[in-house]
């Protein structure tokens, strides 16, 4: 089963109505042993970085999200919960961020305003299990101010005054700085890659 993270923040209500519409087989928990012993992972995101970071140490789901990406499950991260994979973000001072993937989150720089909320066309840049499927000329709905620079781990890129990381993946490991859940065609895709990707993966035991 995939565990949906439940860190006392988030955007659940509608992940887990998404997830519902998707057939996925999934839970949602603050437990950190039942993050770790989760087939699958999903941090969902809505919130500043540190708070977000602060919670998750608070409740240990920190090393739980750790210990689950380290012994190869699947797992997604969404908005913030895709920003705090990173080293560190600027946002409302220096936070430091899990590390997963190597780069900071900082406020964007030439958007024409800020936040950016709304749709934006996704450019697809490389192939990948989670992104199969989408349709040219797709769109995601963004709600958000900070944001990671284009890097090798991008798959989908938007612009917003500047070009920017829209979805990530390193192995087991993959985001979305936008809202799978609010974006409709796209997001049901995405979301659907996802559920596969963890039902073809080998089962594993827990992690110690």
């Amino acid at each position: 089963m995939i565990a949906v993270v439940d860190f006392g923040g988030g955007n659940l209500g509608s992940l887990v109505g998404a997830l519902e519409r998707r057939g996925a087989d999934f839970f949602v928990t603050a437990d950190p042993a039942e993050v770790e012993s989760a087939r699958a992972a999903i941090l969902p995101g809505d919130g500043a970085f540190g708070a977000t970071m602060a919670a998750l140490r608070a409740r240990k789901l920190d090393l739980a999200v750790r210990a689950s990406i380290a012994a190869g499950r699947p797992f997604l991260g969404v908005c913030v919960g895709m920003q705090i994979l990173y080293d560190r973000s600027d946002e409302g001072g220096e936070h430091a961020g899990l590390g997963i993937l190597a780069g900071a989150v900082s406020r964007f720089e030439a958007a024409p305003r800020v936040p950016h909320m709304g749709w934006n066309e996704l450019e697809v840049l490389s192939d990948h299990p989670f992104v199969r499927g989408l349709p040219p000329r797709s769109y995601a709905y963004f709600l958000h101010s900070y944001r990671v620079a284009v890097g090798p781990q991008t798959l989908a890129a938007a612009t917003h005054g500047e070009r920017f990381a829209a979805i990530v993946a390193r192995d087991n490991v993959m985001a979305t700085q936008f809202h799978p859940e609010k974006s409709q065609r796209t997001g049901a895709v995405l979301l659907d890659n996802f559920i596969a990707i963890v039902r073809a993966a080998e089962p594993l035991q827990p992690a110690s």
